[in-house]
């Protein structure tokens, strides 16, 4: 007799969607987390006393709106401080670029670019809409004769008929070229350019010259087709979405048990039975369903010893580096950026002048070393929501391009000079920022492994490459949340569809294990 039909590992956002499919299919359920609050990378913390700040995700962009719906994430506290807020690409003579939707404001932009970015954007939803077919559903194997495969990949096929000669062609040459080309195709101006560009590349440990960048901008641009236009902030940070998701699978039943580590995936000849938990305590169940990241899953949870040899060679062989760190700045008051008006404030800012500039600044992370001028994705998130600071003073918090997991002189000598630079680099467009600082915080990539437990510090853990996506991702043998392990399945975002917080691992996972249960 087992305690339940399913543990799964990790309460981070789709851990929880899986939970609470299963749930509602009639299965007995655990979660557990081993931090002392749910939702993972979409967490809330107050990093200086009466400072809060969305510590790890910063935007909501992709969250699907059927999971909303399923799980009444409204009445259970999912609120939007703002919604499909605009792009601000900075510029040190203030002549600054506003990305709105299809629009574009500011910054000379010439009336050619201003179609091209029309016509840019309706090719992008086209073809984030055929992502949408294969996001929204288990990634198809080529091999096997199953009928639902055969079906996606019909689908896959008229959907491809469907964009017409010219787009389906032009499909096929961007997705295996860098965004770096295809932006100086498309467009004359550099700001532009640049701004597209570090979309490509947030998040990740490429540059815009890098391979895959085109892919990893239609992954991005993916939350269009969810309902988004642009970047939302969650009321009270992104934890309101973690504490939303635990209180709404609650109500369906789930336990969830946060501060339980587990330390081991435990196996009885050749099925997952159980997990061993830092107290000591096992748990039994018919399944054990992992949010953890592959790497973390098949090495430290289960062990190697306990798959075949290549299998665990193609896990090891997954990428997770990362170049992405966060930094959080408290201030005593609102910073003067020049050229912009409180409105524009409450928006989101980049600092990004040119694509040659942010290649530069990934330069430095192929030597695992720290960008001299670091690329910003800024938010002053208490501009929308005043509770997250004391009254009239503000946080700013920011994603930063390229900071290295192990820099080779080390984060302890490094860190105090790296947050310094990045806020000298803020500086540069907000003069006098740094003496309203009365706190401050970098995450580094190792800081972001060691706080949510992704190898590498990678997002998604696992890098988005067209060879680690669809029927590919995270290795062959656990290409469709099911592993070599009878009982053991994946749900996270090193499964298919991948990193963000769109929750389609968690649903996709539990739409297989019910219908996998369905069958047997």
């Amino acid at each position: 007799m087992t305690d339940f039909d399913a543990i799964i590992i990790g309460g981070g956002h789709n851990g929880l969607v899986c939970a609470g499919y299963l749930a509602k299919a009639g299965k007995k359920v655990l979660v557990l987390e081993a931090r002392s609050v749910p939702g993972g990378c979409a967490a809330t913390n107050e990093f200086v006393p009466g400072f809060k700040v969305s510590n790890c995700a910063q935007w909501l962009y992709q969250l699907s709106p059927a999971i909303i719906k399923d799980f009444k994430l409204k009445s259970h506290g999912l609120s939007f401080a703002a919604e499909n807020l605009a792009t601000i690409a900075l510029d040190a003579s203030e002549n600054h670029l506003r990305i709105s939707g299809d629009s574009l404001e500011g910054a000379g932009i010439s009336s050619e670019d201003h179609e091209n970015f029309r016509v840019f954007r309706r090719k992008m939803r086209k073809y984030a809409k055929l992502m949408q077919s294969a996001y929204e559903a288990r990634p198809p194997k080529l091999v096997e004769h199953d009928w639902r495969d055969k079906f996606t990949m019909a689908k896959l096929g008229l959907g491809m008929k469907g964009l017409g000669k010219d787009d389906m062609s032009d499909l096929m040459r961007l997705i295996l070229i860098n965004i770096f080309d295809v932006m100086n195709e498309t467009f004359a101006s550099e700001q532009l350019r640049a701004a597209l560009a570090l979309d490509a590349v947030i998040g990740t440990p490429m540059g815009p010259r890098s391979p895959n960048t085109v892919f990893t901008y239609l992954h991005r641009f993916f939350g269009e087709t969810q309902g988004f236009t642009g970047v939302s902030q969650v009321a009270g940070g992104l934890g309101a979405l973690g504490d939303a998701l635990s209180q709404s699978v609650t109500a369906l039943g789930v336990e969830v048990r946060c501060n339980q580590s587990v330390t081991s995936i435990n196996k009885t000849h050749d099925k997952a039975t159980g997990v061993t938990l830092a107290s000591g305590e096992n748990l039994s169940a018919s399944m054990i369903v992992s949010s953890a990241d592959p790497v973390t899953t098949f090495r430290t949870l289960l062990g190697y010893s306990n798959v075949e040899t290549g299998f665990a060679r193609r896990i090891e062989h997954i990428r997770t580096k990362s170049g992405t760190a966060k930094i959080h700045l408290a201030l005593t008051a609102l910073p003067n950026f020049k050229g912009l008006d409180e409105a524009a404030l409450k928006q989101r800012l980049i600092i990004a002048p040119t694509m040659n500039d942010i290649e530069r600044a990934f330069n430095a992370l192929k030597y695992d070393e720290c960008s001299d001028h670091p690329a910003l994705d800024i938010s002053i998130p208490t501009l929308n929501d005043p509770s997250l600071a004391p009254p009239g003073q503000h946080v700013l918090s920011a994603i930063v391009q390229y900071a290295p997991h192990s820099p080779k002189a080390g984060w302890d000598s490094l860190r105090e000079t790296f947050l310094d630079r990045v806020i000298g680099e803020i500086e540069r467009y907000a003069p006098g920022i740094s003496d309203l600082v009365c706190g401050k915080e970098l995450l580094t990539p190792s800081d972001l492994e060691a706080d949510f437990g992704m190898t590498g510090g990678n997002w998604h853990h696992g890098e988005l490459t067209m060879d680690q996506v669809l029927m590919t991702r995270p290795a062959h043998g656990a290409t469709q949340y099911r592993t070599p392990i009878n009982g053991l399945y994946l749900c996270g975002a090193g499964s298919h569809p991948g990193g963000g917080l769109m929750g389609l691992a968690g649903k996709n996972a539990a739409q297989e294990i019910i219908r996998l249960g369905d069958a047997a």
